[in-house]
Order: C-alpha cells, then structure tokens, then sequence
C-alpha cells in the first residue's frame, strides 16, 4: 500500500475556479454518454424499432472507424497551434456539431426496416467521430493544466462530480422530458429531449473553454513523428495494463447500464423507479468522487482502483438473488456497488496523465493527446463490446420487445444485471496489478521533467 503524502508545490496548484470550469466540460459529454450508456440499446429497440442483436452489431461495428479516427485525432490534437493552446480550441469548434449529431442520432425517421438501420448507422457514427474530435482534446487538456500527478487527481475528481451531476440529471429527467416534451410521441419526446440536451453542451463546452489554460508544452525540439509516437505507446507497460483494464470496465458498464430499462420494464415489472434507481447510482457516485482525491492519497491510486473494481464487482452479483418483490435490495445493491465502484472513475484519467509523463521521461518524446485518444478509444470500444454482448445475450435468451418476456428471457436479463458484470469487474481488477506507476515514482519522474525542462530553457 502507498503510503507517502506529499505536497503539491505551490506553483502546480490549480485554483477551484478552473477545475470546476474544466468539470463542465466532461458534463457536456455525459450529456450524451450517460444517454448512450443508460438508454441507447433501449431507444433503438424499443422506440426507434431495429433488433437487439441488429443494435448491438452496429455499435461494434462503428467502433471500427474509431482504430483510426481516435489515434488521428489525438496526433492532429498534438500538432495543433493556437493562440488558445492544443487542445482547448476543439471545444469551442465542436459544440454546435456535437449537439445536432445528437439530435439527429435520436430522430426517428419514417423509412422502412433496412434504410432506418442505415440511418442509424449513419448518425451515430456521425455523432461519434464529433464526439472524438471534442472528447480527445477536452480530456488530453488535463494532462497540460498542471505537471503535478496528485493535483491532477484533484482535478479530475471534480471533473467527474460534474460528470455524475450531469449524469445525474440525464438518469432521472431523460425519460420524464421524453414524455413530456412528447405529449404523446415517444419519437418525438426522444428528439426534443436532445434538442435540450445539445443546447446545454454547447453552453457548458463555451464555459469550459473560457475558464481552463494550458501549461505544459511538449520539448521544443520534438519532432512531429505519428511512428515514433504509436511506438513509444505500444512499449508503455503502464499505459498498455490501463488500456486493457478500460476496456474490461466499460464492457462491464455498459452490459450492466444498458439492460437497467429492460430489468425494471420487464422483471421487476416497476419501470416507473427506474429514475429513481438512477438517480440513486449518480448521487452514490458524486460521493465516491468527492472524496476519491484524500482517499488516493491516503492508500495510493492504485490499491484504490484495484479495491474498487474487485469489491464493486463482488456486490454486482449479488443482483443474482434478488426477486422482484425485493425493491429494497435491488437500490441497495446498486447503491452500495455504484459508490465503491466509482472511485475508479477519477483515478483511471489522472493514470492516463501520469502515462504521458512516463512516456516522455522514457523517450523524451510528449504526446498527450495520443494518449488521451486511446483513453477515448478504449471507452468506445469497451462500451461497444458489452453493448454488442448484451445484444447477442438479450437475442439468444429470446427477447421480443414490448412483449410479456419468457422465463428464458428474463433469466438473461438478470445475467447481464449481475454475473456478467461481475466477472468483468473482477478481471480488471486482477489486471490492474500489473500496473507498474506509484506515487513514489511519480514523483521522481515530475521532478525529472522538470529538470529537463529547466535545463532547455537555459
């Protein structure tokens, strides 16, 4: 267990005012996020009328581009020059696109069976390549406010009460605005509520942008080497074990958040406490990441992520005994599960940033933005996994929507809600034991940097 608590040097600290205008950032993306995470494999089947195993293939499938799309961006994101700094500039010049891809994404056109499966293909993954080209650089400029490991952490505590604020409201409202915004029109309420939600990101992506700088500049002498870049990444033994772990994280997130409608619709039979349910894992959340900063510091980022996967995970399963007379039990178990888990959520980005300072006191090469892209990427493709998962689960155990579901059916949604999850969760923390970076070395590698950093500016 780490131990050491050390001071952060005056000269890295960030005052409170910048890492909440930096959290507002990462509460425009869950705008989004949380709606994907919670509502899109249900938005898809149920109200826009495509499959289960139709949506889950997609969403995998439009993961693809992001191999590409992801890693492009975060090198174009190194390579920019602006009066503004790196990254900052993508915020403002994201907003508007990144909020009418999204109403687009949640507009139900009139077409036949196969050109509205088109159209989702098409506009989600319009929607994804703007959500990259905003996400990359919003979570890369962590990594350039300050070169300090524990004040980073700070910071990204804060990002993620505002994340969980957000997600918080997406949970409880998204699906009362769906119909009151509706009035009657389901497809209706969907578009409208996105309509709201896109004008609230680009206000909270405007402010993010006014409110943050950047400090922390690459050597002046690097040259520009996408090659020496990916392969600076790919020999980063801490960067590869986060990578990984990532992705067995959000497969489970989003096999357990996706099938949380179909369990109350379907099994519990009580979809009416289903924003009650979500309102309850967000404000579990927002505890947890309140206090994520001292706890880190007290015990170390990684035996905190490592505990925090493994005994979550552990009480995930436990949805495995719950019948649907046992409301009590089912918030209990979430609630008990989400705040545990949630210490991982700002942990895992302030370890990304110390992966950019281990890169560059390794090779002497920074490249921030590449790092952050596979952060982006690894989410991406973990949501898209256990979507895709869920979507074969849900097809092979039987599901038909809006239908009395069969035994059969339920029991593979009370797999997903439970033991899936659970497995995942546990896997990733075993892996996360490879991870090499404690605070004591990071601490040597700032002071370093530093070093070598005074010494160029002689």
């Amino acid at each position: 267990m780490e131990t050491a608590k050390i001071a952060v040097p005056f000269a890295d600290r960030i005052s409170l005012k910048e890492k909440i205008g930096y959290s507002l950032g990462d509460a425009a993306s869950n705008l989004y996020w949380k709606t994907f995470e919670w509502f899109l494999l249900f938005f898809y089947t149920d109200i826009f009328g495509i499959s289960a195993a139709a949506v889950g293939t997609m969403l995998l499938v439009t993961r693809v581009a992001d191999a590409v799309a992801d890693p492009v961006m975060g090198s174009i994101a190194d390579r920019t020059r602006t009066r503004w700094g790196h990254f900052r500039p993508y915020l403002l010049w994201g907003a508007v696109p990144f909020a009418a891809a999204g109403v687009l994404t949640f507009t139900t056109p009139h077409l036949g069976s196969g050109a509205k499966l088109v159209y989702a293909y098409i506009t989600y993954s319009s929607l994804m390549f703007i959500y990259t080209a905003v996400n990359i650089p919003y979570s890369a400029l962590m990594g350039v406010i300050t070169p300090n490991s524990q004040e980073r952490t700070s910071i990204s505590s804060i990002r993620f009460i505002g994340a969980f604020t957000a997600g918080i409201f997406v949970q409880y409202f998204t699906l009362p605005l769906v119909k009151f915004l509706g009035q009657g029109s389901e497809t209706r309420g969907w578009q409208m509520t996105m309509v709201l939600y896109g004008a609230l990101a680009i206000l909270l992506l405007v402010a993010c942008f006014a409110t943050t700088r950047e400090r922390v500049v690459p050597p002046p002498k690097q040259s520009t080497s996408l090659a020496l870049d990916l392969r600076g990444l790919f020999g980063s033994k801490p960067w590869l074990v986060l990578v990984g772990v990532l992705l067995l994280t959000l497969a489970a997130f989003a096999v357990k958040g996706s099938v949380s409608a179909y369990y109350f619709k379907y099994f519990l039979k009580r979809e009416d406490l289903l924003k009650w349910f979500l309102l309850a894992n967000g404000l579990a959340f927002i505890v947890a990441v309140s206090i994520a900063s001292p706890l880190a510091r007290w015990i170390g980022k990684k035996s905190l992520f490592m505990a925090a996967l493994g005994l979550g995970g552990l009480v995930v399963g436990f949805f495995w005994f719950a019948k649907p007379t046992d409301i009590w039990l089912v918030f209990a178990l979430q609630i008990v599960s989400s705040f545990i888990i949630a210490f991982n959520s700002p942990l895992v980005w302030a370890m990304f940033a110390d992966t950019a300072d281990h890169a560059e006191w390794r090779t002497g090469r920074r490249n921030t933005g590449l790092v952050f892209a596979s952060a982006i990427f690894a989410t991406k493709i973990g949501f898209a996994v256990g979507a895709w998962m869920l979507g074969l689960i849900l097809t092979y155990f039987g599901y038909v929507a809006n239908v009395e579901q069969t035994g059969r059916s339920i029991h593979g949604i009370i797999l997903s809600m439970s033991w899936i999850p659970c497995v995942l969760l546990v896997l990733a923390a075993a892996a996360m034991a490879a991870y090499p970076l404690d605070d004591a070395m990071m601490v040597k590698i700032e002071t370093d940097l530093k070093e070598r950093r005074g010494e160029i500016e002689q």
